[in-house]
């Protein structure tokens, strides 16, 4: 079952990301669920890592903590399939840092994400050109593998990097690393569109995604958006925090999914 292509096709997706294990294992989890309830249709787990480069403050000091705490690839797994026991419907997107993922072996990594029920895999800091060995043994186990594009990619860049994959495009709407910020740039909307016209694939859009204006607004363009420090940071007042964090970005969207 391709649930992450059914997703797209039935709708602008609100996506997800949180710091799977913060800021507990069990608080983790109660705001995956509610995250679920709320209006989020596609969960990325992210593995944490000591020297998470792409990150700003808020995910990076929650993935540090929990990486010192020995939260690891093994328990982020474990969580994802009782995620999918609760949650038949939702897309999972394991989102990781390299190193994680080659201490595991991609092999045993592909073999135990299918078995848990988990989608894909976005590989933060995996460059195009080695990014062939994971593809191929990813493609096998029918996980889609998930590319990024930045604002400075050259278009014919964009057309390497997306040719022949699936699932969708994660756009990072800024140059620089996540965190939230006033507003999208005011060429948003031509940079989408140059990625839609260069690709087939869903462009979901991430980074600086926090608040229900800012949703609605990237949702105008991408055909799905992207939150991720703003429920962290929503996170660290309660599971419920970050389920009305999620319920009102589901409202800022709702007129146009």
């Amino acid at each position: 079952m391709d649930r992450i292509s059914e997703i797209f096709k039935t709708k602008k997706p609100l996506i997800v990301f949180t710091e799977a294990g913060y800021p507990s294992m069990a608080e983790s989890e109660k705001a995956i669920d509610l995250a679920i309830e709320n209006g989020a249709d596609i969960i990325e787990l992210g593995v944490p890592f000591s020297d998470p480069m792409a990150d700003g403050p808020v995910i990076a000091s929650a993935s540090q903590k929990l990486a010192e705490a020995g939260i690891s690839l093994n328990d982020v797994i474990a969580l994802a399939g009782r995620i999918r026991e609760r949650h038949p419907e939702t897309g999972l997107i394991l989102f990781s840092y390299m190193n994680p993922l080659l201490h595991y072996g991609y092999e045993s990594l592909c073999d135990d994400l299918v078995k848990v029920g988990v989608d894909g895999i976005l590989p933060v800091d995996l460059p195009l050109e080695e990014r062939m060995e994971l593809l191929e043994i990813a493609r096998k186990h029918t996980l889609h593998l998930v590319p990024l594009i930045s604002p400075l990619t050259p278009p014919e860049r964009i057309k390497t990097i997306t040719e022949g994959m699936t699932g969708f495009v994660y756009y990072i709407n800024v140059a620089g690393v996540t965190g939230a910020r006033k507003g999208l740039p005011a060429n948003y909307p031509d940079l989408v569109r140059r990625v839609k016209e260069i690709t087939s694939l869903p462009v979901a859009s991430g980074f600086g995604i926090a608040n229900a204006e800012t949703a609605e607004e990237a949702a105008r363009y991408a055909d799905g958006i992207i939150t991720g420090s703003g429920f962290v940071k929503a996170l660290a007042d309660g599971a419920d925090a970050a389920g009305l964090f999620v319920k009102a970005l589901a409202k800022g969207i709702a007129s146009l999914r």
